[in-house]
């Protein structure tokens, strides 16, 4: 029997969740070097993970099989593909930046108004998070999948109403309020979503008699499992409500910006980095590969709901007034870019969804936690109270332009090679589409540039006056991140040539070929 490296893998931050929680509250300090260490040793598994997966192998690997509720076909069945090994790399690799930079958000506040904030808690749940997020990317059973799909809204729901922004967390009962809220919102959109899938994984039992991920869709190709074309539809719109709610795409994106507004800067990047691309990674997994013709019938209508999703969000993200909600907007844009390259059924397009993912959770990550340290400094999440921050902190000013430049796709940095590849794939089949997405790009260049304009530049504001630069902790975040970001933006092949063997097989199983380019004969 070989080494149960995916269970390993995800076992892992799961049992450090629960050594973390179980320290002893006077040993805040032990709670987070242990947490740190467990994301670390995370970190080295899904390295081993990467490494031992071959691009041109079979299709799943490091396969895991075993019997869990045997009466109703139910198995703890592990496998990863190309697209599954490049996101749990991106979910190692953020935590322990999350982790670094929430150092101290967890310690508690001396205030009457305050919460008991207990900071074991804090870094236990990120590291459950983790371990459901990468067991999720490695479930190829559709039940297995639900249940994690869900089981993660418990712990993001503490991290979000019950450890929020100091910006505004320590004096009136309003912010509380306002954290319950959010949390609230959060769990009660992703419910109905999930409770909608278990419809539809009840509905998909029913028809094909078992929750095999890999057996469903051979038997579907190999013509030995049909479905009714109306039944097909019912239950491919049962997993991409969820999913869709997940990622989030408009109209269903409402809860990200209060969710990501009201938690720490960490958390908002768990959540737009790492959690929501369980959505995405869910189309191109499940949706395409169980429902090919259903998901061919609904291309049409998500690609529109996908060029909202891009517009509407940048739009909204140049009024901001809030930074936090800005990203968040700027978030739901870019998930319309990937929305839209996993439907444009083309391979340049489905390449850069899944690049796009990876380097979404990079840039955003990079952006909104330079913004978590630049707001724990002022005390305030506004616009209007920056002004002048480079002159005074060059070092977080820099960072902050990067992270700002890599979020509006600049040549050079990472999100370019992944936006550009989804306007090339959308244009080869959708032209129309493509030439609407391309406003996206121009509304991020305003919205990224007037941010910075705003908060680094002009007169040095006198709150601002005094305000440190970036110390030691937080240039352990920061630097890899930018390193990341120019490395993958000048050489993306380690992550292409994983990636496009799975994507290959998504293409397969929808039946589609790229579309040939129409060059007009010489005369």
């Amino acid at each position: 029997m070989s080494f149960p490296l995916l269970t390993v893998t995800a076992a892992v931050p799961a049992v450090g969740a629960i050594l973390t929680a179980a320290v002893p509250a006077a040993r805040r300090t032990v709670a987070k070097w242990l947490a740190l260490f467990v994301s670390l040793v995370t970190l080295v598994l899904a390295v081993l993970v990467f490494a031992r997966f071959e691009p041109g192998g079979e299709r799943y690997q490091l396969v895991e099989s075993h019997s869990w509720i045997k009466d109703f076909g139910v198995r703890y069945e592990l496998g990863v593909d190309g697209i599954g090994v490049a996101l749990i790399a991106l979910t190692a690799l953020l935590i322990p930046f999350i982790i670094l930079a929430g150092w101290h958000d967890a310690d508690p506040l001396e205030t009457k108004s305050s919460r008991w904030r207990p900071t074991q808690g804090f870094f236990a749940l990120i590291l459950m998070v983790e371990a459901m997020v990468i067991l999720s990317f490695e479930a190829t059973d559709v039940f297995l999948f639900y249940i994690l799909f869900e089981a993660m809204l418990i712990p993001m729901y503490f991290l979000i109403g019950g450890f929020g922004d100091r910006a505004h967390a320590g004096s009136d009962e309003n912010a509380a309020a306002q954290r319950s809220y959010a949390a609230v919102k959060f769990l009660l959109y992703n419910l109905v979503g999930g409770l909608i899938m278990l419809a539809a994984v009840i509905g998909l039992y029913v028809v094909a008699g078992n929750f095999s991920l890999t057996e469903i869709a051979e038997a579907r190709a190999s013509g030995q499992l049909e479905m009714a074309t109306n039944t097909e539809r019912l239950l491919f719109l049962g997993f991409f409500f969820a999913f869709a709610v997940k990622a989030p795409l408009w109209p269903l994106h409402t809860w990200l910006p209060n969710a990501m507004g009201e938690a720490t800067a960490p958390v908002a990047v768990l959540i737009t980095a790492v959690v929501d691309k369980v959505g995405t990674f869910a189309m191109l997994r499940f949706c395409l590969q169980l429902f090919p013709e259903a998901s061919k019938w609904a291309t049409p209508v998500i690609i529109a709901l996908a060029l909202i999703s891009i517009v509407y969000g940048a739009l909204l993200a140049v009024g901001q007034r809030d930074i936090k909600r800005l990203v968040a907007y700027a978030s739901i844009s870019h998930f319309g870019f990937i929305i839209m390259g996993i439907f444009a059924m083309t391979t340049q397009g489905q390449s850069g969804a899944t690049l796009y993912m990876v380097n979404h959770g990079i840039s955003t990550a990079a952006l909104m936690l330079v913004a978590g340290f630049l707001i724990s400094r002022r005390g305030s999440r506004l616009i209007a109270d920056y002004g002048g921050v480079q002159k005074v902190a060059p070092v977080l000013a820099g960072t902050f332009l990067i992270g700002g430049l890599a979020t509006l796709s600049l040549p050079g940095l990472a999100p370019f090679v992944s936006e550009f590849l989804v306007l090339v794939g959308t244009f080869a089949r959708y032209p129309v589409a493509g030439i609407i997405a391309t406003t996206g790009i121009v509304l991020a260049a305003l919205y990224t540039l007037v941010l910075y304009q705003r908060t680094m530049t002009g007169p040095v504001k006198e709150e601002v006056r005094t305000m440190p630069d970036l110390r030691a902790r937080e240039l352990a975040v920061v630097a890899p991140l930018i390193a990341l970001l120019i490395f993958l933006g000048v050489f993306p092949k380690p992550l292409t040539d994983i990636v496009n063997p799975a994507v290959s097989h998504t293409m397969s199983d929808v039946q589609q070929k790229d579309p040939k380019p129409e060059v007009e004969a010489a005369k």
